[in-house]
């Protein structure tokens, strides 16, 4: 069995890590580059870096931090926000980024999964998947190519402001057949509420597919990364806030979990 990874998540806008609360309610939580050093420093397994504004003109913000971060922080490093085509992935990685995360432009244009698979490999592409769950009156609504969300969550894109009509499950299955190495999935009701995972999203979409699943969103303690790692099927755990202020250690998540009976690296 793989060892479990604790992935911190720095929120990136205007060149700042920013967080918030179910998407929204924004503050600034620090320099992404020192903030990914003291990351490193206490043992995450990798870092994810999100440019949350994604809009052209903050581009060269984001590849020059990746490249800032990439010269001091020796761990895998992801990178997702904006990203349209090739060129954009091969700016990311050139600039010192190990795998991106691909969330809009994937449902936009899925065949871009396949493509971006083929030209760098799987094992760097992450699409990411911000998940809502889907009202009952909500359930036959259609996303412009015409396919139902009849399940119980829906994709949301462009920072989770647009609905897709998308069925969660039947979307990672898609993007699982088009060489998309890993899914990064984002539970909306539960970001930042430091609730907890949501263990019934992550856990039916773990079992829909064979590669790797990063659960994202509620973590408030180490038992919740406990509980996301066994229970949900997770095979990592992403955070942002708990670790942004200083509320969880990554050391002290990966001693809990080493004690429960859980392989994490150390």
């Amino acid at each position: 069995m793989l060892a479990k990874r604790i992935i911190p998540c720095l929120d990136v806008k205007d060149g700042r890590v920013v967080k918030g609360i179910n998407f929204v309610n924004l503050r600034d939580a620090g320099d992404p580059v020192e903030v990914a050093n003291i990351y490193d420093n206490e043992g995450a397994d990798e870092l994810t870096f999100l440019d949350i504004t994604a809009s052209h003109e903050k581009r060269n913000i984001i590849l020059d931090v990746v490249k800032k971060t990439a010269e001091q922080v020796f761990i895998p490093l992801t990178v997702g926000g904006g990203i349209r085509n090739v060129d954009d992935i091969r700016k990311l990685l050139k600039a010192g980024a190990d795998k991106v995360s691909i969330n809009s432009a994937a449902v936009t244009d899925p065949d871009f999964v396949e493509v971006a698979a083929k030209r760098f490999g799987s094992q760097c592409i992450v699409v990411a998947v911000d998940a809502k769950r889907v009202a009952e009156e909500d359930l036959s609504n259609k996303n412009e190519k015409g396919s139902k969300s009849n399940g119980k969550w829906q994709v949301y894109i462009n920072g989770g402001r647009v609905p897709t009509g998308l069925d969660v499950i039947e979307w990672v299955k898609e993007v699982a057949e088009r060489g998309a190495g890993e899914i990064l999935l984002t539970s909306m009701d539960c970001d930042g509420t430091k609730d907890g995972f949501d263990l019934e999203l992550t856990r039916a979409v773990s079992e829909s597919i064979s590669i790797p699943v990063i659960a994202s969103g509620g973590a408030g303690n180490s038992e919740h990364f406990s509980e996301i790692l066994s229970h949900g099927k997770a095979d990592a755990a992403l955070a942002a806030s708990i670790f942004h202020y200083g509320e969880c250690k990554i050391s002290d998540i990966k001693e809990f979990l080493a004690k429960n009976g859980i392989e994490v690296r150390r």
